[in-house]
């Protein structure tokens, strides 16, 4: 890598970590309250705001920002990871069929009324993401051997099965649609302190595994023979990456519901700019994608003030665009 590829890693990464603080920053001050958005700062000296406004800060907006930011960088580093292991841009987190596995596994919580705690539904919705990655593993092995194809098919069958189901418990919920509805769309409302901690040991633990195989990554831009040839265990890798991806997605999943797009969208903008190498490429995904959901959060909550939009939809809306552009431009490719 040249010195001037360098200096404009370095700045666009500073650039990026730049506008993630700030997008915290900006996240944390708008919104319902009386003060302005310069009163953020008082994170750093609660004492200077009224008993009101720290709760509004530190114990409401405070924690769904924090877990914005984490499911919406999870998730885009989740998708870079596909995508190299793929090679196909066009993968996002959902593929393994998990997303749908997570939600059945909370339409299940909602429509039994099945009720231990607050992590009721948050906790089925993981587990039913756990099996759904078992089944769609054992049903993608040939031999000893997982073809990428095979699994791909197998997820895209998992997934269609699964939403199946999920449509059939939206038509029998009755009074309880509105709580399967919501959680489909996806969004942070309600969350807080309790759902931060849920998610923080896949994170703290999956994001770092994910990006310990940065060079494993970098040689499946050569094609599995050549990562083979350089001493690569590939069916090995492939295991335990899609392993890591769907604990992670299925964490994120179970705390926020399904949200599309921003998997997919993050990763390729930054191959776009020139980021094909995995040590650059995962940790900025990680910035980007959490600096993404949580404007599309913040848009979400005040854009139609005091109507809360589900993020799922305004991801949706801001990645089609983008979604239809990555298919125009792969048509003219090939």
């Amino acid at each position: 890598m040249s010195r001037r590829q360098n200096k404009r890693i370095t700045l666009i990464s500073l650039l990026v970590l730049a506008g993630a603080f700030l997008g915290i920053w900006f996240a944390e001050g708008v919104g319902e309250g009386h003060y302005r958005l310069g009163d953020s700062m008082a994170l750093f000296s609660p004492s200077l705001l009224s008993s009101t406004e720290r709760t509004i800060l530190l114990k409401l907006r405070l924690p769904r920002v924090v877990l914005s930011f984490m499911v919406g960088g999870g998730l885009s580093v989740c998708g870079a990871v596909l995508q190299g292991i793929f090679q196909n841009p066009l993968v996002d987190p959902y593929v393994l069929g998990v997303s749908s596995g997570a939600a059945l596994g909370a339409v299940i919580a909602i429509l039994g009324h099945i009720y231990f705690g607050l992590f009721t539904v948050p906790l089925f919705a993981f587990l039913m993401a756990m099996l759904t990655t078992f089944l769609v593993f054992r049903l993608s092995l040939v031999g000893k051997k997982i073809p990428l194809e095979v699994l791909l098919l197998a997820g895209i069958a998992m997934g269609f099965l699964f939403s199946a189901f999920i449509s059939l418990g939206m038509f029998v919920a009755g009074e309880n649609l509105h709580q399967v509805v919501f959680w489909t769309m996806g969004g942070f409302w309600g969350r807080g302190w309790p759902e931060v901690k849920m998610v923080s040991p896949f994170f703290a633990v999956g994001i770092p595994f994910l990006l310990s195989f940065t060079r494993e990554l970098n040689t499946f831009l050569l094609g599995e023979n050549v990562a083979k040839s350089l001493g690569v265990d590939v069916e090995r890798v492939k295991r335990w990456l899609i392993l890591a991806v769907s604990l992670v997605v299925a964490a994120c999943v179970s705390v926020s519901g399904v949200i599309g797009f921003v998997g997919l969208l993050v990763p390729h903008i930054l191959r776009l700019l020139g980021y094909q190498d995995h040590r650059v490429l995962l940790p900025l995904s990680l910035l980007l994608g959490g600096m993404v959901l949580l404007f599309a959060d913040t848009l979400a909550r005040t854009i139609l003030y005091p109507v809360e939009l589900p993020v799922g939809i305004v991801m949706s809306i801001l990645g089609s665009p983008f979604f239809i552009y990555l298919l125009r431009r792969k048509k003219r490719e090939t």
